[in-house]
């Protein structure tokens, strides 16, 4: 589905009328940054079984699920064959030193930004969710003080599939009771951002993705969100 194109600066070329009821956004990277509390619990699990890990590794798991991502951590394993059963420990080890580490955030650590940005949203009557591969979505907003900001949130506890495929962002249209063509995406992975194409939805890109020049629009900043929503409208 084409979209009209929107600049950093959240300009809209000609065409663009189209009027739009919800915004979705993805966890990490855009509503918070969690990278780092996620590379140290994978390289943990890395260092213990003298798997090479690094930066760029962690970055080919952005936006994957917990177990895909230890698949691409297991790429570099030699050794006996590991069975499904301690994988799964290996993928529980993981998530129980990032929660731990998770347990640490607070409200001060949200950009004032993001909440400025989401009551702006809220205040165009836009209705806001979240749309995350992250089984810890919940928790995590919690500890930001944003529990009650976003009126749905669908998470990798609630879907099969992660992005690239839509699931995870229909699933959030559908929780919202909004048709995914009337849904705007926030994504800073380029596979976050094939999902929302592939949903149907205008996809804006933030971070990583936009610095790949993916997406329908481009922000250098989330504060630019609330100027794109506002020429998307005009």
């Amino acid at each position: 589905m084409g979209h009209p194109a929107v600049s950093g600066q959240g300009a809209v070329r000609q065409g663009a009328s189209r009027a739009y009821d919800a915004v979705v956004f993805d966890l990490d990277g855009v509503i918070c940054h969690t990278d780092v509390y996620h590379y140290r619990s994978w390289k943990s699990v890395a260092d213990e079984l003298r798997i090479p890990f690094d930066e760029t590794v962690n970055n080919r798991l952005r936006g994957v699920s917990r177990m895909e991502s230890l698949d691409i951590v297991l790429e570099r394993y030699v050794g006996e064959p590991l069975s499904h059963e301690r994988k799964s420990e290996l993928a529980a080890t993981k998530n129980d030193r990032y929660r731990v580490m998770l347990g640490d955030m607070t409200p001060a650590d949200l950009d004032p930004a993001v909440r400025t940005t989401l009551d702006e949203l809220r205040s165009r009557g836009l209705k806001l969710a979240i749309g995350s591969s992250s089984r810890n979505a919940a928790f995590i907003l919690e500890r930001l003080g944003l529990g009650d900001y976003f009126d749905a949130v669908a998470d990798g506890n609630h879907i099969s599939r992660s992005k690239p495929d839509p699931e995870v962002f229909l699933l959030a249209a559908e929780y919202l009771g909004v048709d995914p063509s009337r849904c705007v995406v926030v994504e800073d992975a380029e596979a976050g951002i094939e999902a929302g194409s592939a949903a149907g939805m205008y996809t804006v890109a933030i971070g990583d993705a936009a610095e790949k020049g993916v997406g329908d629009a481009q922000l250098r900043t989330i504060a630019e969100l609330t100027d794109v929503m506002a020429r998307l409208e005009s």
